[in-house]
């Protein structure tokens, strides 16, 4: 196999990461930072958002999406987005989007992540409930969410 030589330009670099996945904003920038000088940077990567080849709107959808497959809540998902950059309203957006398209709500796939975890909804005493609730909040689920579930 033929190695690959490095991109020559911000523009194709940044192409080349989202060829793979959808990419925030951020975090190509914070990808592609020390290999290009940031003003040329800061160029092509406005110039895809301006061609609608990056959206963060889009990366938050899939992002939610993702996480949400794998038992995460709402408040998790939201802090994860913040940490990429991603700005409250598409955030606010993509977490009321997604489930609706799914056809699912927040508290039942707490429930789910619960009957994967501790394999029923039934709870016996004062320590199993905290110990599930415990977990639900580890996983982003609100305390009213856990009500619902617990």
């Amino acid at each position: 196999m033929v190695p690959r030589s490095p991109p020559r330009s911000p523009r194709r670099a940044a192409i080349d990461l989202l060829a793979r996945r959808e990419h925030s904003f951020a975090e190509l920038e914070h990808k592609l930072g020390p290999r290009f000088e940031a003003q040329t940077l800061a160029e092509a990567l406005n110039a895809l958002r301006a061609e609608g080849l990056q959206s963060d709107a889009r990366f938050a959808l899939s992002f939610v999406r993702q996480r949400m497959l794998r038992g995460m809540g709402p408040a998790r998902i939201r802090s994860e987005l913040r940490q990429r950059g991603v700005s409250g309203a598409d955030a606010r957006h993509a977490l009321k989007a997604v489930p609706d398209a799914e056809g699912t709500s927040w508290p039942d796939l707490a429930r789910s992540a619960q009957l994967k975890k501790f394999g029923t909804l039934e709870l016996g005493d004062a320590r199993q409930r905290a110990r599930v609730g415990r977990f639900l909040e580890q996983r982003g689920f609100s305390a009213v969410q856990d009500a619902e579930v617990i």
